[in-house]
């Protein structure tokens, strides 16, 4: 029988498509329980490579018939070792191209609408982190918000829709993952803006992205409003563009919260984040729609795979937004923290411009899950 690579891209449909996929995952088990690819209609087996040194004999009954069944490692290597056993006892099987690693830097670009003036919006699925990255296009030119450090992904998706970046936007100084802003910008000549109460440390040129900004994009009038909406960090900025769509960056998110503590600076910012999502985004317009930079779980996932709710579902829905005593808030977002994003000092500090490490030392950085919410 025979073994067959499958890539990141075929993985995501699936997901996106919502098909059916049985994984074999040959991690430690640890690894596994903290981070795995997730899909609706997905099935798991987890049974660590060392495990099956001697042969895959004794799991050959767990592995279902008539099911695609997908090896999955950290780097690539033991999940093809693995397969090749598999396909020896009369199976067919593929192994994921790249890993765990190659999962983790996926970006699936996706289309949320068309706006007013002619212009269209993209969102850029990362499935294996849970980062959500977006591309406003108009007339010619585009801007780029959230981007991740895969910058080629945004520069070719420009390139391929004809248009020139000019401006790229971080909501706020991120801790889970490493900012692409800056490099979209340094190879594009594009302005890269940044909240300016974030950018205290950072050691580049940037423009202040401060409340009340208006950056039209392209000869038509789609503007985008800066919106100050500190909680997060202290700088952080949500955007409304075209009237129909709130960037809400990771102060809201579809099924939770921010979390205000990844500067350690917890305490202090509560009363920041209440203010902002209590005050500042009950006067917004419930008809936007509100389009996270990050997601939590797989089934927040939109059909056509796009994340995002309109702003006065998630009031009558999302529970941090429904919290009347201010204490029991207090609370909510002090207690309920998952543990700290793998790396999270050093990706804060590679985000302000201090330290620049290589390739292979961002892709350890941003290994595992996405902790941007409160649980």
């Amino acid at each position: 029988m025979a073994v067959k690579p499958m890539n990141s891209k075929e993985v995501a449909q699936k997901v996106m498509e919502k098909e059916g996929l049985f994984i074999l995952d040959v991690r430690n088990v640890d690894a596994f329980e903290d981070w795995k690819i997730e899909g609706e209609k997905f099935e798991y087996l987890n049974i660590p490579y060392f495990d099956l040194l001697d042969g895959v004999e004794e799991i050959m009954d767990q592995l279902p018939q008539g099911k695609d069944i997908l090896v999955v490692c950290a780097k690539e290597g033991s999940s093809v070792m693995v397969a090749e056993m598999i396909s020896e006892e009369g199976r067919d099987v593929s192994y994921l191209e790249g890993g765990m690693k190659a999962w983790s830097e996926h970006l699936e670009p996706v289309k949320v609408g068309d706006l007013s003036s002619g212009g269209e919006l993209y969102q850029f699925v990362r499935l294996g982190k849970g980062c959500l990255s977006y591309m406003i296009v108009s007339n010619g030119e585009a801007a780029v918000v959230d981007a991740t450090r895969m910058t080629d992904r945004f520069i070719n998706f420009a390139t391929e829709k004809g248009t020139t970046i000019t401006h790229v936007f971080d909501t706020h100084l991120h801790a889970d993952h490493i900012s692409g802003g800056r490099g979209i910008a340094e190879n594009t000549n594009a302005t890269y803006w940044l909240p300016p109460k974030d950018a205290e440390e950072v050691t580049f040129d940037y423009a202040a992205l401060e409340d009340g900004n208006q950056v039209v994009i392209g000869q038509t009038t789609i503007d985008i409003t800066a919106l100050y909406s500190p909680g997060h960090t202290i700088g952080s900025t949500s955007f409304v563009i075209d009237g129909k769509y709130l960037l809400s960056g990771d102060i809201l998110f579809v099924d939770s919260i921010g979390r205000p503590d990844l500067a350690g600076k917890a305490e202090d910012w509560v009363a920041d984040l209440r203010e902002s999502l209590y005050k500042r985004y009950k006067d917004l317009s419930m008809d936007l729609t509100v389009l996270p930079a990050h997601f939590m779980i797989i089934d927040e996932l939109n059909e056509g795979g796009t994340v995002g709710e309109k702003l006065g579902t998630l009031f009558a829905k999302n529970h941090g937004l429904n919290i009347e005593n201010e204490d029991e808030f207090r609370k909510l977002v002090s207690e309920n923290l998952p543990p700290q994003p793998n790396a999270y000092q050093e990706i804060r500090e590679t985000n302000m411009g201090k330290v620049s490490p290589d390739e292979e030392r961002q892709r350890e950085m941003e290994i595992g899950p996405n902790r941007c919410a409160v649980r």
